[in-house]
């Protein structure tokens, strides 16, 4: 199981080719980042316990402005180095995603 990343200048077509809009990706940390994503209770963890590790989920540049914040608490409190450097590539996508007006996140599972 893991989650890869892709950042996309426009919402990314899932069934043909998204290369097209592709800006950046991380396929390096998928199986850390679905581990601690794996962990956040849907119900309580705010946006990034919608990620579904199975599927494909999409962040808008609004969502991942939130999800930033997310990401920095679960940073902080993460003691698997593995884990800390999917969230801190995470952190970047994010960080990337939220300056770039009509941007998209996938976060691609498995």
């Amino acid at each position: 199981m893991g989650i890869e990343l892709e950042l996309h200048s426009g919402r990314p077509i899932r069934k043909g080719s998204s290369r097209n809009t592709l800006l950046r990706g991380s396929y390096k940390h998928g199986e850390g980042l679905a581990r601690v994503l794996s962990t956040l209770d849907r119900q309580n963890s705010g946006k990034l316990g919608w990620v579904d590790p199975y599927n494909d989920t999409l962040f808008s540049e609004q969502e991942a402005q939130v999800a930033r914040q997310e990401v920095a608490a679960l940073v902080q409190a993460c003691t698997d180095d593995q884990q800390k450097a999917a969230l801190l590539d995470l952190a970047e996508l994010l960080e990337a995603c939220a300056a770039t007006p009509g941007s998209y996140l996938w976060f691609m599972g498995d």
